[in-house]
C-alpha cells in the first residue's frame, strides 16, 4: 500500500469534509475517513468507492473521547497504510452565554477542536517528517479572527487553530511538507443544528457560504502550498475590517449577528 496515495479526512461524512473527501477521490487519492456513526461512514464509503474506484477505509471513532486520536493511528499504521495528507476538519460549537453554558459540553468541544487536531497532527506529521513529505489541512474558521459572543469556547478554539496552524507551518518551512489552514466563514452545514443555532441572526438573515465552494478552496490552496485561504469575499472583507476595529466593537458586532433572529434587544 506504500505506493498508493492516501488522505486521512475527519468529519468526512457532511459537510465540508464530505466535500474534501470527494475531491480527492476525484483526483484518485485513497482514503480514509473518520466519524463518529458507523451507518453514515459505511455509506459514503460505498459511495466514494462506486463512483470514484479509490479505496476507502471507513474508521468509526469519536473524537470527544481523547484516546480516539492513538487508536485511529495505530489502526493505520496496523494496516501498512501510509497518510499523505492529513485533513483535520470535525468540529462542532456551543450556542448561548458563557455564563450558562455546561461546562462538560464546553470542555468537550475543546477536546474536539483543538487537542484531536493537535493529536492527529502530531502522530502523523512526525511520519511526514521521517519520509519528508506531507501535507496537512486544517480547517478552522474567520471566527478564529474575531471575538465571538454566544460562542465564546468555538471561537476560541478556532482562534488556536489559526494560530498554531500558521507557527507550525513556519517550523517546517526548510522541509517538503506544508501545513495548510481554511477559513470559512458560516456555511451551509449540519454545524449550526448540531450547535442549537439555527435562530441566530448569522443563520437566519445571512446568505450561508456553500460547503462545495468552500472545500474547493481549501483543497485548492492545499495542493498550492498555501498557508492560509479565507474562502468567500465577503468573508475576507469581514476579517479584513475587524482586523482594523477594536476588539470591543467586533465583539459588540458578532454579538449582533449571533444574537437570536427575534431578540429585540438586540
Amino acid at each position: 500500500m506504500s505506493d498508493q496515495k492516501y488522505a486521512l479526512i475527519t468529519g468526512a461524512t457532511s459537510g465540508i469534509g464530505y466535500e474534501l473527501a470527494k475531491l480527492f477521490a476525484k483526483d484518485q487519492f485513497n482514503l480514509i475517513i473518520v466519524a463518529r456513526d458507523q451507518g453514515e461512514l459505511s455509506r459514503t464509503a460505498d459511495e466514494l468507492t462506486a463512483e470514484y474506484n479509490v479505496t476507502v477505509l471507513p474508521i468509526a471513532k469519536d473524537l470527544f473521547n481523547p484516546e480516539s486520536t492513538l487508536e485511529i493511528y495505530n489502526e493505520v499504521k496496523s494496516r501498512g497504510i501510509t497518510v499523505n495528507t492529513l485533513v483535520n476538519d470535525a468540529g462542532q460549537g456551543e450556542y448561548g452565554e458563557f455564563v450558562d453554558n455546561d461546562l462538560e459540553r464546553e470542555l468537550a468541544i475543546i477536546q474536539l477542536n483543538i487537542n484531536s487536531y493537535v493529536s492527529l497532527t502530531k502522530y502523523f506529521l512526525r511520519d511526514m517528517v521521517d519520509r519528508n513529505e506531507g501535507r496537512i489541512l486544517n480547517v478552522g474558521s474567520i471566527a478564529g479572527e474575531m471575538p465571538g459572543p454566544l460562542q465564546a469556547v468555538y471561537h476560541g478554539t478556532k482562534a488556536f487553530v489559526n494560530s498554531w496552524s500558521a507557527a507550525i507551518r513556519d517550523e517546517l518551512k526548510n522541509t517538503n511538507i506544508s501545513v495548510t489552514v481554511l477559513l470559512p466563514g458560516a456555511t451551509d452545514t449540519d454545524f449550526f443544528n448540531k450547535a442549537d443555532m439555527t435562530e441566530a441572526k448569522i443563520v437566519q438573515e445571512n446568505q450561508l457560504g456553500d460547503a462545495r465552494t468552500v472545500a474547493k478552496d481549501g483543497y485548492d490552496a492545499l495542493l498550492a502550498g498555501d498557508g492560509k485561504i479565507i474562502s468567500g469575499f465577503k468573508n475576507k472583507a469581514q476579517v479584513t475590517m475587524s482586523n482594523l476595529m477594536p476588539d470591543s466593537a467586533v465583539a459588540a458586532n458578532m454579538h449582533k449577528q449571533q444574537a437570536p433572529a427575534n431578540d429585540d434587544n438586540e
